[in-house]
């Protein structure tokens, strides 16, 4: 038999392993969005992760389509895997047109993009996303943006913006400035990157793709005025008198805003930003972005109105909105801020079942199995017969309750519970050991 060579382990860059401590908190992370996202009425969807190729290409302009990850299947088909999760929901959208609209929907998946790996940045993600098809009022965008508003502020978030533009209203910003019609759509590239590379690094990158220099120092001077929520949308839409779409756009922005203020959301998480763009091209509305203060790690949600989208797969237009929580970033300011629950435990394991010999180890697993079926969630001891590696173990892994079932304790019908916090240790009547617990646990297993 040929024996295959060794292999040295090692991930793809970019990729990454997740173990336990970080998938437990993972995990919390995705049941309060789970519950979040329900909350507002929007179920569950899955889609493949491969989809054909003419379903991907085409959607999110041309720097992000050199980031799809494009191959040839076994069945010589071009396919690629998802980038993000609103393409694929569009042509669920156009495939379904049976669908109940609106159609409110969330999906948590991973998506994958070949870019350059950085802090906060992966080239396999998972997004978490909620969407709204089938209405063109701006409800639907104030819902959405209300639900991450509710999401972050439930996984402990305070100090976090959203940050919402009108791609109408930019597009007319870029005209009136006098950004010839031909190069409006190039603009977003360059001033999405206004915050990572500076005013003047995107000045010279305007002027480069021809934007003449009195059309560049007046939309950039524009797209960086502060902006007051009232007055300021209402000297915005004179400045955009002769642009019925910019005009439709900044009228959008206020219907947003009064939405928002209506659905509760604090006016300090949210302002109008108009250098703010996100970069996908399909958005045609209102877009919107999430920051939080500290630590500066880029958007950790982000979305907007793509009206266009579900009409490129063959169908009539439909009206869309949605918004993306970014769960990888999400996790780093988490950590980094040191914001999770502190019952939130390194193990999911609630209680070890010792195992003193062979003697013991029938009583030790019917111990188990009963403190299983109270909800407890319950490890017994699989290697070794030694107490004191036990407890290290237990101790290594956060495990909070050891309990300790020797010959003495099986003859007088107890249980020796020991607290590895504390190092306390208490003695149970064997019938009353699963209340005992639950009772220290917090009545739950959580």
């Amino acid at each position: 038999m040929k024996v295959a060579p060794k292999v040295t382990p090692q991930v793809l860059k970019g990729m990454r392993d997740l173990l336990p401590p970080r998938m437990i908190l993972r995990d919390f992370v995705i049941s309060t969005l789970v519950e979040v996202f329900q909350l507002y009425g929007f179920e569950p969807l899955e889609t493949p992760a491969i989809e054909y190729a003419e379903t991907l290409e085409g959607k999110f302009g041309e720097e992000a389509d050199k980031l799809l990850y494009m191959f040839e299947d076994r069945g010589g088909r071009r396919v690629g895997l998802r980038y993000d999760l609103t393409v694929p929901l569009a042509r669920v959208a156009a495939m379904y047109p049976e669908l109940v609209k609106p159609f409110k929907r969330y999906q948590i998946s991973p998506v994958w993009r070949a870019e350059k790996p950085q802090r906060g940045r992966y080239r396999e993600f998972t997004q978490c996303d909620v969407d709204t098809i089938g209405t063109a009022n701006m409800m639907a965008d104030a819902e959405v943006i209300t639900v991450a508003y509710t999401a972050l502020r439930r996984l402990g978030f305070s100090r976090f913006c959203l940050e919402i533009n009108n791609r109408k209203a930019l597009s007319a910003l870029a005209s009136v400035s006098g950004v010839p019609d031909e190069l409006v759509g190039s603009i977003y590239r360059s001033i999405d990157k206004l915050e990572k590379i500076g005013v003047d690094a995107v000045r010279a990158e305007l002027w480069r793709a021809g934007v003449p220099a009195e059309a560049v120092d007046r939309l950039l001077a524009l797209v960086q005025t502060p902006l007051d929520r009232a007055d300021g949308l209402d000297e915005l839409r004179e400045r955009l008198a002769t642009s019925p779409s910019g005009q439709e756009g900044v009228d959008e922005l206020k219907q947003l805003a009064g939405y928002l203020d209506e659905s509760g959301v604090p006016t300090e998480n949210w302002r109008i930003v108009l250098s703010m763009v996100r970069g996908l091209e399909y958005y045609t509305g209102p877009i919107f972005e999430g920051v939080v203060d500290e630590p500066r790690i880029g958007s950790i949600c982000g979305g907007g109105r793509y009206d266009g989208l579900i009409g490129m797969f063959g169908s009539k237009p439909i009206p869309a909105v949605g918004i993306s929580v970014g769960l990888e970033r999400i996790i780093d300011v988490l950590e980094e801020l040191q914001l999770a629950p502190p019952t939130l435990r390194l193990t999911v394991t609630e209680a070890l079942v010792t195992v003193f010999g062979p003697e013991t180890r029938g009583e030790s697993l019917r111990l188990g199995q009963e403190l299983r079926a109270a909800g407890i969630r319950t490890e017994v001891f699989l290697d070794g017969e030694r107490l004191p590696n036990q407890l290290r173990y237990a101790n290594r892994k956060g495990i909070p309750f050891v309990l300790l079932l020797g010959s003495d304790e099986i003859a007088r019908g107890i249980v020796t519970l020991r607290d590895m916090a504390t190092g306390e240790q208490v003695v149970c009547p064997r019938d009353a050991v699963a209340s005992a617990l639950q009772a220290r646990l917090g009545g739950g297993t959580g």
